[in-house]
């Protein structure tokens, strides 16, 4: 570890996918840094201004007003890993590590530590670039809340709140023209957002990746409700769901992003089966990346500016290669290593799965 006597000046990234929350993390972590006397050094584009170089310092005044806004002021990518950099050589894409070049920046900055926000995919970089010799405190990011060691990410809340809304709007439409209204929503490869979008949006039918679905138990269950007098259905489906024995439906690849798979598409599949197999008008929603933008929510906003005030706390006491959590009610910190040894999926057993089930929601199994 680059190790100092004193730390003096701290970095701040945002990397992966945006979400509602980010600036309220960077706010929560450029205001306590004046009483520490710390200076922020704002990198831009993510993983990608560490690498080109691309940065600004932050003061009190630069994160003035930013609480409620969506997005990130400091740019964001989800194709800057350090360790598979993206290169054109002779019309063909080359992946090359440019991990040094980051190291190099973070070094010539003057940096003695750097806060780096993030999903699973910014976790796993931080920890390379930590054995690397950088002080490193994370902080976890994603809307699909997939991250082991922390109840939950910020972005989750105020995702679900996207989805729970659409569906409302869809439950109207759907029920004044009898028709079968299917929502696809994000996730990747985790159906927490449709698990718990799909509850608080009243969804007949959840299809989430951990719990392989039947068609014939899809149709089961609108034909159940037809026979209760009810002439319309609500199905939300993950990106990541997939049938009994069948496979992951993708948009395609992109070899620029770490995990080049492009998930997306099955919602159509799904309608497209129900109105095949059952006669039944049927449409399709893909709510895609307004998931992701817009305000955070009131859960969002102290959350995010919690664990962006814990983590400058992390530094100033020099506990780095750790990463801030959300346990019960309680802020805490766990090592990094700790957060990335899995990804945190739906248990069939879930809480939230029972609760479904109880109240009449089909998993398709």
């Amino acid at each position: 570890m680059v190790y100092k006597k004193s730390i003096r000046r701290i970095g701040i990234l945002t990397g992966g996918g945006d979400c509602p929350g980010l600036n309220a993390v960077i706010r929560g972590v450029t205001k306590p840094a004046e009483d520490y006397g710390l200076t922020v050094f704002g990198i831009l584009d993510g993983f990608e201004g560490l690498v080109e170089g691309k940065a600004k310092e932050l003061t009190n005044k630069d994160v003035s007003g930013i609480l409620a806004r969506g997005g990130t002021i400091l740019g964001s990518s989800n194709k800057g890993d350090p360790f598979h950099w993206p290169v054109e050589k002779d019309g063909k894409i080359e992946i090359v590590d440019k991990s040094k070049d980051a190291l190099e920046n973070y070094i010539n900055w003057g940096l003695d530590a750097l806060i780096a926000i993030g999903g699973d995919g910014t976790m796993h970089i931080s920890k390379k670039l930590s054995e690397m010799g950088m002080n490193i405190v994370g902080v976890p990011k994603t809307i699909d809340n997939d991250l082991e060691a922390t109840d939950l990410t910020f972005g989750h809340d105020s995702a679900v709140f996207v989805v729970s809304e659409a569906l409302d709007r869809l439950h109207t439409t759907a029920a004044s023209h009898h028709r079968v209204l299917v929502a696809e929503v994000m996730g990747r490869y985790a159906g927490w957002i449709a698990l718990n979008g799909g509850i608080a949006g009243g969804a007949d039918i959840i299809l989430i990746p951990e719990i392989p679905f039947s068609y014939e138990k899809v149709f089961a269950k609108i034909r159940e409700r037809e026979l209760k007098g009810k002439r319309f259905s609500l199905v939300c489906v993950a990106e990541g769901a997939k049938p009994i024995g069948g496979q992951l439906v993708t948009r395609g690849t992109d070899i620029k992003r770490t995990d080049p798979i492009q998930l997306g598409g099955i919602g159509k599949v799904v309608a497209d089966k129900i109105e095949e197999q059952m006669n039944r008008e049927t449409r399709v929603t893909v709510l895609g990346h307004l998931q992701r933008g817009g305000s955070p929510t009131p859960f969002d906003r102290i959350l995010s500016t919690k664990f962006g005030a814990f983590a400058i706390d992390l530094v100033a006491q020099k506990k780095f290669g750790r990463m801030v959590a959300l346990k019960g009610t309680e802020i805490k910190s766990v090592k990094i290593e700790d957060a990335i040894s899995r990804q945190k999926l739906v248990k069939p057993d879930d809480q939230a799965v029972i609760t479904a089930r109880r109240v009449g929601i089909s998993f398709g199994d």
